[in-house]
């Protein structure tokens, strides 16, 4: 049993959890037949008013309290999309968040305080997603914006959330414009999860460098980076040129156009530079174009990719081509894994919360078509809630009021560990997104169980310092 889990989940995680930072036109990759794709809001609070339970708060009174907090309750928002073609995303991701609120309810909540979420659909379009969130800070009053999600409407509106100061635990992207060092005040208030490009650029030049013993690294010792010059090649290109500053680097740098139909010319001068790691810093149409460049030109060496391009079917494709091969091995980074011991049992806890909620929202969790127990985007919404959570912790281990000010403090006090991923640390007002990744790679051969080239595990998730360590 365990074995079949830990095989579903291989599949399930190879969905990239990115999705929603493509257009709105594109319809998410739905990365093997364990993803329920199908909309189910049953049971959730979309677009429901905070009801009674106490008088809420506009402004901090006698005991601290702001908005969003009564005597029985703590307010949440977003606006996440859950119709159109995201909502392929946007629901099981509020499903998910919903778990884990639920879990903490049950426990007691704070100080007898339950968690509620509170949730319009903006459909993915930004200026939607402007109006929801002022209307969930200004009218609604809810206390933070948990899982602001989507490029669209995250790029729209971190200003505006900066300039509230409202708090903003987890963001449902990895735009550049989310990678800060030492930010203060109340510019200090969001606290991003999942990979910023910046960030995992980092991790890739750190990976692609790293000792080969025991699967840490690819061992390159001249390394060839081919970037598109988007948001998200920029900002992977800028990660890499960041950490080449802390060793000696031979880096070559060729950067493309993302919607070009091939990168002969740029690939084959890597090729001439002698470059023996490639890293491919772009998203997956251009990977497939970055790909069959080489192939065409025989251009023999080490692939490393982003996590978003972790897709089976991705990659999959690619090796049924011929493009990724033995001498043209093809990895990326992973920032959920359940391969060891330790991530099995986050999942485990994540399973049995989801399972809760779906119990308690009608939903059959033996149906592999209904439930979300194999979803990554349900995983991120329950990654989501437990970031938010975790500053309520702190703040209760802190034993203060609950204030915007003192809820960001609480959030940089400690570490936290992401379930069924490694650790976090906002301290000094670093918000890099997670650097803790895993290695994976992609099979040549299709699973005879399941007739999917499956990814698998190379290296589980390391930190930056540790992988780093193994530069030569």
């Amino acid at each position: 049993m365990k074995k079949t889990i830990a095989l579903l989940l291989v599949l399930a995680l190879a969905l990239s959890m990115a999705a929603c930072t493509k257009e709105p036109t594109q319809t998410p990759d739905p990365g093997s037949n364990t993803e329920n794709t199908t909309p189910n809001n049953e049971g959730g609070n979309e677009n429901t008013t905070p009801d009674d339970g106490g008088s809420q708060a506009d402004e901090p009174t006698e005991t601290g309290y702001v908005q969003g907090v009564t005597d029985t309750t703590i307010y949440i928002g977003n606006t996440a999309a859950t119709t159109g073609a995201f909502a392929a995303v946007g629901v099981p991701f509020n499903a998910g968040l919903e778990a884990a609120l639920l879990a903490y309810n049950t426990a007691g909540g704070f100080g007898g305080r339950s968690v509620e979420l509170k949730h319009y659909d903006d459909g993915f379009d930004a200026a939607q997603g402007m109006t929801y969130t002022k209307t969930l800070v200004e009218d609604d009053k809810v206390f933070a914006l948990v899982g602001h999600f989507g490029t669209n409407t995250v790029a729209a509106t971190m200003d505006y959330v900066k300039e509230t100061g409202i708090p903003a635990p987890y963001i449902v992207t990895g735009i550049s414009d989310l990678y800060a060092e030492g930010l203060s005040g109340k510019a200090a208030c969001y606290f991003p999860v999942q990979p910023i490009y910046n960030g995992e650029g980092r991790m890739l030049l750190a990976r692609a460098m790293a000792s080969s013993e025991n699967g840490v690294g690819l061992g390159g010792t001249k390394i060839g980076v081919l970037a598109t010059t988007d948001d998200a090649g920029a900002g992977m290109l800028s990660g890499i040129r960041r950490q080449a500053q802390e060793g000696a680097v031979e880096l070559t740098v060729q950067e493309v156009d993302a919607s070009a139909t091939d990168y002969i010319s740029a690939v084959s001068y890597l090729m001439a530079q002698g470059c023996d790691v490639v890293i491919a810093a772009m998203n997956q149409a251009p990977l497939a174009v970055a790909i069959a460049s080489m192939a065409g030109v025989e251009y023999n060496v080490p692939v490393i990719t982003s996590y978003v391009n972790a897709s089976a079917t991705t990659l999959g494709t690619l090796v049924g081509s011929g493009y990724i091969t033995a001498d043209r091995p093809v990895y990326s980074t992973a920032w959920l894994d359940t391969s060891t011991e330790a991530g099995l049992n986050d999942y485990y806890a994540f399973m049995n919360s989801m399972m809760a909620w779906e119990a308690a929202n009608g939903i059959d969790s033996s149906d592999y078509t209904q439930t979300y127990i194999l979803n990554s985007y349900a995983m991120a919404g329950y990654v989501a809630g437990i970031t938010f959570l975790h500053g309520l912790e702190q703040l209760t281990a802190s034993g203060k009021e609950l204030t915007w000010e003192n809820y960001i403090a609480a959030m940089e006090s400690a570490p936290m560990h992401v379930p069924m991923g490694g650790e976090i640390d906002f301290a000094g007002g670093d918000r890099l997104g997670i650097t803790a990744l895993a290695l994976n790679t992609i099979s040549l051969e299709p699973d005879p169980e399941t007739g999917v080239y499956a990814l698998s595990v190379v290296s589980p998730i390391m930190s930056m310092e540790d992988v780093w360590a193994t530069v030569k």
